[in-house]
């Protein structure tokens, strides 16, 4: 089997230097046209591939950018990831995808992998319990970097969502719908993120002198939602609407909901977050508070370039609105009268 091809053997097919070939490969240099297309031609011909971490040693650019992520198999970070490598495509750069499966041991692992292999960038979001110590070790590095939905310290950039006022909106919608025994679904352990959402559920239940609070935790899965909406109701049958964690837990919820043998938008309302693709195409279709996942995902990377351009820009903090998005999942409270029909046919 043949090595790998080389400058030298490009060099040796083309009839030409070894440093007559770097310069086309660069761009750099005066060849003329003639030379320029023999070498191009004889690269194609042996495969040739330039060594792009050579290339960014010369020039001191780096064009990978690595994004290491909590859970790639929730659609809602899968479609955040689409968006980013879209714009960072379009630029030149090339993204390298890292699962932690929010677990910090198996992310520390990654990042130190990450910044021996070098890269121009990161997109991080940082695991449940991330220690100190892999935050100072992405300081010390000085590698351009943005947190993503969970922050860590006030190093690094960072794109979010306005997670209490968004929650707060949704609980508001329910209590101007008639709803008075609202739950909150979904999410476990309380990161800032699912913190920050709970505090503006309670906030509008507040504000409406409504409660108790209910919080019902369920990881961000649709069979996970499923179990834990009939569980909800079963503890708490009381409820009429549901404001969810996400739009996965959402999704099942509304299962959970049809094998109860209710309805979803009529018996229980159900409200999501993030408007990932599944939401509007669902049987009924999800009322959620849309993100807009891939546009997210744009920003996110917008951010970092701008970090790499102008790396002694100050620091910058970027929260987006998230906006209600009214489907069929949301309806108002049930009358009695409609409850007591409901029970009757389960």
């Amino acid at each position: 089997m043949a090595g790998k091809p080389t400058l030298r053997s490009v060099a040796q097919e083309a009839g030409v230097s070894i440093p007559t070939v770097s310069q086309v490969m660069r761009g750099t240099g005066r060849i003329s046209e003639q030379t320029r297309e023999k070498v191009l031609e004889a690269a194609r011909k042996l495969h040739y591939v330039p060594d792009s971490r050579a290339a960014a040693m010369r020039s001191g650019e780096n064009r990978e950018i690595g994004f290491v992520i909590n859970q790639f198999a929730n659609p809602f970070n899968a479609e955040v990831v689409s968006g980013a490598v879209d714009l960072l495509d379009g630029e030149g750069y090339l993204v390298s995808i890292l699962d932690t499966r929010d677990d910090a041991a198996r992310q520390s692992r990654q990042l130190e992998a990450f910044i021996r292999n070098g890269r121009g960038g990161l997109m991080w979001v940082p695991a449940l319990d991330t220690p100190e110590e892999t935050v100072a070790l992405l300081r010390a590095q000085g590698i351009p970097t943005v947190t993503f939905l969970r922050p860590a310290g006030d190093d690094f950039d960072h794109v979010g969502v306005r997670n209490a006022v968004a929650t707060d909106a949704a609980t508001r919608h329910l209590v101007d719908l008639g709803h008075r025994h609202i739950a909150y679904l979904g999410g476990t352990g309380m990161t800032a993120v699912r913190r920050r959402r709970i505090a503006g559920y309670e906030r509008a239940l507040a504000a409406q002198d409504l409660g108790p609070a209910i919080v019902w935790p369920s990881i961000d899965t649709k069979r996970a939602g499923m179990e834990a909406m009939l569980e909800l109701y079963r503890t708490h049958p009381k409820v009429t609407a549901v404001v969810c964690n996400g739009d996965m837990v959402a999704l099942g919820a509304c299962l959970g909901l049809v094998k109860a043998g209710l309805q979803p938008g009529k018996d229980v309302s159900v409200i999501g977050f993030d408007d990932i693709e599944d939401a509007s195409v669902a049987t009924p279709p999800l009322t959620t508070m849309a993100v807009s996942p891939q546009k997210l995902g744009r920003k996110l990377a917008q951010v970092l370039l701008n970090r790499i351009r102008e790396p002694e820009m100050p620091v910058s903090l970027s929260e987006v609105f998230a906006e209600l998005v009214i489907r069929e999942t949301t309806g108002p409270a049930p009358q009695p009268s409609d409850a007591a029909a409901s029970a009757r046919a389960r």
